[in-house]
């Protein structure tokens, strides 16, 4: 799949997800997005989330760990920036179709992480193979993890 319609694929989704929450209620979904000021893949990240309907609020840090900590991201599936909307964290590169099925779906999480910076996810460029899992974060102390989006090569 192109990256045009990777893109493409998941502002359908955030707008399927969007439109369905607002006939629920009227929420507007504002993110704010925790990044080094010196990360372009980040900014890149979160400019696809802007074009996919969300309001950003981007805060450059040179502290990224005490925000992880402050959010409750466990050190295991730690990325390279953390984003905050509705009640949920979002750290690292998570997709939009794993961001719209989570507002969607509204799970009893504290969020979603994508570990390091996967080679072809959103905002680290174009890569048809990409292969890589998204992770769930429980809430509670245990902060257990468990795969709920995979991201796999579209043949």
């Amino acid at each position: 799949m192109k990256r045009r319609e990777f893109i493409s694929t998941g502002m359908l989704a955030i707008a399927v997800a969007l439109t369905a929450e607002k006939a629920g209620a009227e929420q507007h979904w504002s993110m704010t997005v925790y990044k080094n000021p010196n990360c372009g893949c980040c900014t890149l990240w979160s400019k696809a989330m802007e074009n996919a309907g969300f309001k950003v609020e981007r805060v450059d840090t040179e502290d990224l760990p005490a925000v992880k900590k402050r959010f409750g991201v466990p050190a295991a599936v730690e990325g390279c920036h953390t984003a905050v909307v509705g009640s949920y964290f979002l750290d690292g590169h998570v997709p939009l179709e794993a961001v719209a099925k989570l507002l969607y779906e509204r799970p009893d999480l504290a969020g979603l992480a994508v570990p390091g910076m996967p080679e072809g996810s959103l905002g680290m460029g174009s890569d048809p193979n990409a292969s890589y899992d998204v992770y769930a974060v429980a809430k509670g102390p245990e902060q257990k993890t468990s795969v709920y989006y995979e991201v796999r090569p579209k043949n």
